[in-house]
């Protein structure tokens, strides 16, 4: 007799588990590939951060030949990731849960692929009326997860002011940069902002470096002053390496050989550690990426992929830690496809994986054996490397049901100052 009222104590329990956690991202399977969101203000496909009521549209490649169908579905998030109170309809005038039907198929390339879009606003899902966080989820026609990426909306209510500084503590003055912040709430009333606003500072695009729960350092009128010397502050790391892949046929810049088998393999020069190197400014786009091909008319369907061929001279570890390469190309992920294994033959780091024609930056970055991230064992930290910064400012006021976005401010490092 005691059965329905067990079964209602785990459905409570389960549903306040799903209420409290907080959403990761789905990484794509391997026949997934490039994904970008793009729009009017982002029109590389960076991280994507947009205006209420900004039309985008979410590209990826599906590297098969059956032409799978894929459904997408849409969820709003608080601040740290949790799903808000809202329901469906208070964050969406329309429906989602209904399938992509613009995709193209391949032209004159030898990897076969579809290359899938899906805009929003459309039809079906006529506008997000809401700011504050999104999640991005696609299915395949099973109803089985594919992966999913985050998205955020903001609404420009309050100035976001952004500077970059070299790190005021001495011990890391020359290997860390410090993001200040001044928030000014112009015509509207902050309600006890120690509490009400949260602030989020991302670096080159990457959430899972962020820095988040930073609360006002002290207030000075309508002002909001973060002057924190560690809070804020990051790592400074290196440029980022690059490579491009515009002409399959010939090497390209940091290209050492392609070759032609089932599709065109791309060998990029052997690779070496510059921790410890003399800081050599070397201009990058910050971890992104840009897809581009030569000869070509329409580069969604026609830039072909290529196997891509990374290698690294670097003692073998033997204390349980790993190196990845990754790039906002790969979302920063730190998965099997993107591990570098050791070749005792080479004595050299390798991997391999298949990449859209383009212009790529990456990194080589270390986890070790408690799966702390470090991104510097490999590259280096340094004061001088150009970094981008952007600061999300969220505002839940009192007896509000969610978290919005009100505020956002990006700056780079390249004017740092003391």
């Amino acid at each position: 007799m005691f059965k329905p009222l067990y079964c209602f104590i785990i459905l409570v329990l389960s549903v306040l588990l799903s209420a409290t956690s907080q959403v990761e991202e789905t990484n794509p399977p391997d026949y997934i590939k490039t994904i970008t969101f793009k729009s009017a203000s982002n029109p590389q496909g960076q991280l994507p951060i947009l205006q209420l009521g900004e039309a985008f549209d979410l590209e990826f490649d599906a590297l098969v030949n059956d032409e799978p169908d894929f459904y997408y579905k849409i969820e709003h998030y608080d601040y740290d990731w949790t799903k808000s109170q809202l329901v469906k309809l208070e964050y969406m005038d329309g429906f989602d849960n209904f399938r992509i039907v613009n995709y193209q198929n391949s032209l004159n390339a030898f990897q076969l692929y579809s290359h899938y879009k899906l805009t929003i606003p459309n039809r079906q899902t006529r506008a997000l009326t809401k700011t504050g966080n999104y999640l991005m989820s696609i299915y395949n026609e099973y109803d089985e997860l594919v992966f999913s990426r985050k998205f955020m909306i903001y609404r420009p209510q309050l100035g976001v002011g952004v500077s970059i500084k070299r790190k005021r503590d001495v011990k890391f003055i020359d290997e860390k940069q410090t993001v200040d912040l001044v928030i000014n709430s112009g015509g509207q009333v902050l309600n006890n902002p120690n509490e009400t606003v949260k602030v989020l500072i991302i670096q080159n695009n990457n959430l899972y470096t962020a820095i988040k729960n930073v609360k006002p350092q002290y207030t000075i009128g309508r002002e909001l002053i973060y002057r924190y010397v560690d809070k804020t502050a990051f790592w400074g790391s290196n440029e980022f390496r690059f490579f491009e892949t515009k002409e399959v046929r010939g090497a390209n810049v940091a290209v050492q050989f392609t070759d032609l088998l089932d599709i065109y393999q791309t060998y990029l020069f052997v690779d070496a550690p510059r921790k410890g190197q003399p800081y050599t400014f070397n201009p990058d786009i910050n971890g992104n990426f840009l897809i581009t091909a030569i000869d070509v008319q329409d580069i969604d369907i026609e830039a072909d992929y290529t196997m891509v061929h990374f290698k690294l001279k670097y003692p073998e570890m033997t204390d349980g830690s790993r190196i990845f390469v990754y790039g906002n190309y790969n979302n920063y992920a730190l998965s099997p496809e993107n591990e570098l294994l050791f070749n005792s033959e080479k004595g050299l780091y390798e991997t391999a994986f298949k990449l859209k024609q383009g212009f790529y930056n990456y990194k080589y970055v270390v986890v070790d054996a408690e799966g702390y991230l470090d991104e510097g064992r490999i590259s280096g930290d340094y004061w001088q490397t150009e970094n981008d910064y952007k600061v999300l400012v969220y505002y839940r006021d009192l007896g509000a049901r969610f978290d919005s976005l009100i505020g956002y401010g990006q700056a780079t490092s390249v004017n740092i100052s003391n």
